[in-house]
């Protein structure tokens, strides 16, 4: 017999109904539809209350969540799809209040004049603009010129100077704010990474390090070792080539003399 002409055909999971909840599994939803068509209250409340239990020995980790015996209700009505009528301990949600979106939020459109400078910047010049006092008027605008050399420094990585600060102070406040005769802004200055900084001299004294050393032992390889206790014989066929070529060099230079 084949297997199509089984009886009711596969069992497929795209022909099962969706699982509304699937941390919990087909069982404990097929159960929920089962207590759905229980005829009497009684009888849902008391199987809602088995299942309760099993949904919460499914998930233990539902246990560190605050009031989790409420979720787990809330969820029990979830899988029977909001028509399971029994006496909860909780209140029943509502599919409203369960597909609730959020509102979009609104992306902001202002423009900013100075990018580097950002929009806290501006806020703080309109703030020191309306500011009565001369005394803390005068405090705030250096405040203001500090932190913006800070921000450019930050943004430009390199340094700037005091003059270009103040024009585009008196630029952003209208002409309004602008630092008295002879007052030097702070001085700023880029610095990167410190641990970068570390890792790279590590490195490079660990490669000026490995370097001194192969040369070390180049030198006494070529030198036969050296030292007090006698260093290796000189084996390379090469250097041994060259003396043989100079003891015949002088043996030749002797037998001339002799004539």
């Amino acid at each position: 017999m084949a297997l199509t002409n089984l009886p009711g055909g596969f069992d497929y999971n795209s022909t099962r109904n969706k699982l509304l909840l699937t941390e919990y599994g087909r069982n404990v939803q097929n159960m929920v539809k089962y207590i759905v068509a229980l005829p009497t209250k009684d009888e849902r409340n008391k199987y809602a209350q088995v299942v309760i239990d099993l949904m919460g020995f499914l998930n233990p980790h539902l246990r560190d969540v605050a009031d989790f015996k409420h979720k787990l209700w809330d969820h029990l009505h979830i899988i029977s799809d909001f028509q399971l009528d029994v006496d909860s301990p909780y209140p029943k949600p509502s599919p409203e209040a369960i597909h609730l979106k959020p509102e979009p939020l609104k992306y902001p459109h202002q423009r900013i004049r100075y990018k580097h400078y950002g929009k806290t910047i501006e806020m703080m010049i309109e703030k020191a603009k309306s500011i009565e006092e001369p005394e803390r008027k005068r405090h705030m605008v250096q405040a203001i010129a500090n932190f913006m050399k800070m921000a450019y420094v930050q943004w430009n990585k390199d340094s700037v100077a005091d003059d270009l600060i103040i024009s585009d102070l008196l630029h952003l406040s209208g002409g309004e704010l602008k630092l008295e005769e002879n007052v030097n802004l702070n001085r700023v200055e880029f610095r990167t990474n410190p641990y970068n900084n570390n890792n790279n001299n590590q490195s490079n004294n660990n490669n000026r390090g490995g370097r001194t050393n192969n040369n070390n032992n180049q030198n006494n390889r070529n030198n036969g070792g050296g030292g007090g206790g006698g260093g290796r014989t000189n084996n390379n066929p090469r250097n041994n080539n060259n003396n043989n070529n100079n003891q015949n060099r002088n043996r030749n230079t002797g037998g001339a003399k002799k004539y």
